[in-house]
């Protein structure tokens, strides 16, 4: 028999998330989520809808109307698009330079596309001419890229891309969940057709949101496809360009048609996180998305000089690496999970591990979002040197934070 006495509150311990994500949530979106539910159609409630689409225009610089929220983790938007771009047998291009490329590849290949791939070595970035030759090779109907990969700790560069897949007639989509408020993504200009987000790293809130843009072209491609409600289906249903979108939740074209001003019933929004979405990208636009991007890039290149003063060695292509993310060489003879462990156990400290072929290889830390702050560096850099000296890793004392406070001094100065 069950024995609730035994059940307690929810009381989590208070860590500092200095990990790939998530992070501690901003007090404010908290807040916002603690706010009481109304029902779906409110006026209220429709408005508030109708403020984050115009919020998100802001935080992805694009003029779509559909920019919208998916209700669900990252990877819920990431499906949304795929699912309702993708048609059997269509052949998709994509860049693989970490695991969340090789997250696309299944994905796309659970649509039935044809799918392609190029690859770069975990800690590289591809040139826009070697993406344009493959596409050249390929011809495919879509390319699929993530900006920035939290496995390795890159930043794709896109700016090039739209131009090369308006020559090639191919759609464009990116996967920002990592890199989304904290580095340049400018939709618009750089020609994307959809990017699909999270909350829980640069734009500091919690998991279970994902925003998501789309261009009219790609609204053209979805709408192009009807839904057949003709019960659960195997086969595939094809007259011209009318085809079945195999899922009914993630079905972009019924989910505009809940967003837009028809309102068409499709799910009952979760209130809770358009409040907290809301609320994430409100912050960001008060503070100036160029403030808070450069905030990430301070606090980032002040960690970067912190780990190099103390003598640990950085992954990767320092020049592509995220703004938000680092990726530390776990040095020689040290037990990585067990740093981590002491970082947890005895500073409430959390640094990320790695995988694939980084496992036990690489440590990855990050600052963003709410934790995009010079008190996380240095506490996080204090207590790493720490841990590190009590294993046996000797690095002169106070070096770390000497380097990182000089960082933060020659920016001041400058």
């Amino acid at each position: 028999m069950l024995d609730i006495a035994s059940y307690d509150q929810i009381n989590p311990p208070a860590r500092l998330l200095m990990g790939p994500g998530p992070i501690n949530a901003d007090p404010r979106v908290l807040r916002a989520m603690s706010s009481q539910l109304i029902g779906q159609y409110d006026p209220s409630m429709t408005g508030y809808m109708n403020e984050v689409m115009v919020l998100y225009r802001g935080l992805f610089n694009t003029a779509n109307r559909w920019t919208m929220l998916i209700d669900g983790t990252s990877r819920a938007g990431i499906e949304a698009v795929l699912l309702s771009a993708i048609r059997p047998g269509d052949k998709v291009l994509v860049p693989v330079f970490g695991r969340f490329g090789h997250l696309l590849c299944e994905i796309a290949r659970r649509c039935r596309a044809e799918v392609h791939t190029i690859e770069a070595p975990w800690g590289q970035v591809f040139s826009a001419d070697r993406i344009e030759d493959a596409i050249k090779r390929i011809r495919p109907r879509a390319l699929l890229t993530v900006q920035g990969d939290t496995s390795t700790t890159m930043l794709q560069p896109l700016a090039e891309l739209g131009a090369i897949c308006r020559r090639y007639d191919v759609l464009f989509y990116s996967d920002a969940t990592a890199s989304f408020g904290g580095n340049r993504l400018d939709t618009d200009a750089w020609g994307l057709d959809a990017v699909s987000a999270g909350l829980q790293k640069c734009l500091g809130g919690p998991s279970g949101s994902a925003p998501v843009t789309l261009s009219p072209r790609f609204e053209e491609q979805i709408r192009r496809r009807k839904c057949v409600e003709q019960g659960i289906r195997t086969d595939t249903h094809r007259d011209g360009d009318d085809e079945m979108i195999y899922s009914n939740y993630f079905d972009l074209g019924m989910i505009m048609d809940y967003w837009g001003p028809e309102r068409l019933n499709h799910h009952t929004e979760a209130t809770s996180m358009l409040f907290a979405a809301r609320e994430c990208a409100r912050l960001l636009l008060q503070e100036g998305l160029d403030n808070a991007i450069a905030r990430h890039e301070l606090h980032g290149a002040a960690m970067l000089s912190g780990i190099r003063g103390m003598g640990l060695g950085v992954f990767g292509d320092i020049a592509h690496k995220m703004n938000n993310v680092l990726g530390v060489v776990i040095p020689g003879g040290v037990d990585g999970e067990q740093v981590r462990q002491l970082l947890l156990n005895d500073f409430a400290i959390e640094i990320g591990t790695s995988f694939g072929p980084l496992n036990g290889k690489i440590w990855r830390i990050g600052t963003m979002g709410y934790n995009a702050r010079k008190d996380c560096v240095m506490q996080t850099l204090a207590a790493l040197e720490a841990v590190l000296n009590r294993l046996g890793f000797a690095s002169p004392q106070g070096a770390g934070l000497q380097a990182a406070w000089d960082h933060y001094a020659s920016v001041a100065e400058a």
